[in-house]
């Protein structure tokens, strides 16, 4: 009767431990190799085999990477072959994730987790399953390299996911523009006019730059980029640029905030008493002709005045007989009104004086030379009746 009962006992223990496939088991780590595992199931006939292709959701190079020995790991087997069971790792850690995923996705839950890896056109996580978040969702401005990232903790919303196709996409970008959006209303009643603030460069349009200034963007529009003419944005700035702005204007209630880098920058009138010294001879360009002078810039943002007296020897109406905008000219400076922002500057003091009925190739008018033909053949007559 007893050797009956040992034997059912072990009958019974043989056909409790027959595993199928599908099945979960927990499993113990025996042994690492480079491209496999081979671990322990308690109670079963023989052990079982983890390919390296099945610890992991992310890409390893080594399967010691995953694992330690000693480990005991919840395992799902794909296969049962003779003396052998195929096990994965993956599948168990999928199957629990998703669940976990599905509900912080539904309640936009945030994910704190650590960038496993740099990949191509964004960066990777491991939650279970594996995560990608594509460049262009991971910061609110651009970034040039990521290599910096791997490694870094990070927290991220869930803004796709396909579970039969195993996508997971995530975004920390959803995450900054979130919190600057719970910090908008108490940075714009912080705000003062005329404040001088640093900013990052988020995004670049053809009228300006939009800039964070710490949790809200403001404009800097083109003319307010530089001292400087620009023609283009992007000549002077680019996206995750660090810049010094001044408030200009706040309008709260449409949450518009106009800034300017210009005002940060040191005027074009600054130290001009050195820059252009009295009696020193500059090149300008001719700008605008009005009918008392020509306005001459010398510096960029800087212009100077050549009264109509001052440009040429010879008398002339308007200054464009003799001159036309966009012009090269070389020019003397002969007064400096820093207060004022104001130069004197001077063309005829640089023409001598036997050259003075030319500019260049142009020859003074008869008009312009302060009489007419008329008035030497009178001239002339009179001469003549007086010798009758």
């Amino acid at each position: 009767m007893k050797e009956d009962y040992i034997m059912t006992e072990d009958m019974n223990l043989e056909k409790a431990n027959i595993y199928n496939e599908g099945d979960r088991v927990t499993g113990k780590v025996t042994k690492i190799e480079e491209k496999s595992v081979t671990v322990e199931i308690a109670g079963a006939p023989f052990d079982g085999v983890i390919p390296i292709s099945e610890l992991s959701s992310l890409h390893i190079e080594k399967a010691g990477d995953a694992v330690a020995e000693g480990d005991e790991l919840e395992l799902i087997i794909m296969k049962v072959e003779e003396d052998n069971y195929v096990l994965s790792k993956r599948k168990v850690d999928a199957d629990d994730a998703w669940d976990s995923l599905e509900e912080k996705f539904n309640t936009k839950e945030t994910i704190e987790t650590e960038v496993k890896d740099v990949v191509k056109g964004g960066l990777v996580v491991d939650l279970g399953v594996r995560g990608f978040i594509p460049a262009s969702l991971v910061e609110d401005h651009f970034v040039e390299s990521f290599e910096d990232y791997k490694g870094r903790v990070m927290t991220f919303k869930i803004v796709e996911m396909d579970k039969e196709k195993n996508r997971l996409i995530l975004s920390h970008r959803a995450v900054i523009q979130e919190e600057k959006e719970s910090q908008k209303g108490e940075v714009l009643d912080r705000l003062n006019e005329g404040e001088v603030l640093a900013g990052t460069v988020q995004r670049i349009a053809a009228f300006g730059a939009f800039v964070d200034i710490g949790g809200v963007d403001g404009l800097v529009h083109i003319s307010q980029l530089s001292h400087d003419h620009v023609e283009k944005v992007s000549d002077v700035l680019k996206e995750g640029d660090k810049v010094k702005v001044k408030v200009l204007s706040i309008d709260r209630d449409s949450e518009r905030i106009s800034l300017s880098i210009k005002d940060t920058l040191p005027g074009p009138w600054e130290e001009i008493e050195e820059k252009a010294q009295v009696g020193s001879t500059l090149e300008g360009t001719v700008k605008r002709l009005v009918s008392y002078g020509a306005f001459v810039e010398v510096f960029p943002g800087v212009e100077g005045l050549v009264h109509i007296s001052r440009i040429s020897h010879q008398h002339i109406g308007t200054p464009n007989e003799v001159l036309q905008e966009g012009q090269k000219i070389d020019v003397k400076v002969l007064e400096v009104n820093t207060q004022d922002k104001r130069l004197s500057l001077s063309i005829k003091d640089l023409i001598k004086k036997e050259d003075s009925n030319a500019y260049g190739d142009y020859v003074m008018p008869e008009e312009a030379s302060g009489f007419s033909m008329s008035d030497v053949i009178g001239d002339q007559l009179k001469k003549f009746s007086n010798k009758e």
